[in-house]
């Protein structure tokens, strides 16, 4: 048992190392995007301010919102963040284990693909989740018009390129919608990029991309808690 735990140990350094390497390393085609982070928009003070007032961002900002151990789990760690605003206060550890979530001395690898955060969320929130994909622009805005209101909460899955000109898949809570400025506030599970504020239309072209796992694109996750 001994030795099968430490080839086990020297494969998940290995795959986990070789995934940073060529994320680090590669060049990115999206490296020419200019980033949401020079837009004035991205941490307005009063715009922030409004958007955490809505009813959805204080359930979540009420408690403790948690971030990634790394970052393969952003899946976990979301799905830890949406049943913190429902108020039962359980860790991306919690999630993974109830959800059955196979990993590698912390990491999933290569990180899970929408359909299957869908069934995380399904197995620890015990609510009907509505998993949305190939969506037009005016339907994206149409299920964001509901990102406000408390009966439901929304998870989406994006590639930070096109939003910040590098990274790659991703997954976070959306908190609010601030509809009369088609902005979106994003709760990111890594530390390093927190709360800020998106346009709808630059949050699609990150969601409408391929996930090279599955060949699908990306999308949106909506839980209708009982």
């Amino acid at each position: 048992m001994k030795a099968r735990w430490s080839i086990a140990a020297v494969c998940a350094v290995i795959i986990v190392a070789g995934a940073w390497a060529l994320g680090a390393f590669s060049p990115s085609p999206y490296a020419s995007v200019a980033s949401i982070e020079h837009t004035s928009d991205f941490r307005n003070a009063t715009l922030l301010a409004e958007a955490e007032r809505m009813p959805v961002a204080q359930a979540y900002l009420a408690r403790s919102f948690e971030y990634q151990h790394n970052p393969s789990v952003c899946g976990p760690t979301s799905a830890a963040d949406v049943l913190h605003s429902l108020g039962r206060q359980e860790s991306q550890a919690d999630v993974m284990t109830r959800a059955g979530v196979t990993d590698y001395f912390g990491y999933v690898i290569p990180g899970l693909t929408l359909d299957q955060e869908a069934s995380v969320l399904r197995k620890t929130t015990g609510a009907p989740v509505t998993l949305m994909r190939d969506l037009d622009l005016p339907a994206f805005r149409a299920a964001l018009a509901r990102a406000n209101d408390p009966r439901f909460r929304f998870v989406v899955n994006f590639h930070r390129g096109p939003m910040f000109g590098r990274g790659h898949g991703h997954f976070s809570p959306i908190l609010a919608y601030l509809a009369n400025r088609d902005l979106v506030l994003v709760g990111d599970v890594n530390h390093d990029y927190g709360l800020y504020l998106v346009s709808a239309s630059r949050l699609f072209d990150a969601m409408n991309t391929i996930d090279s796992v599955t060949g699908k694109k990306r999308g949106l996750l909506m839980v209708t808690p009982r």
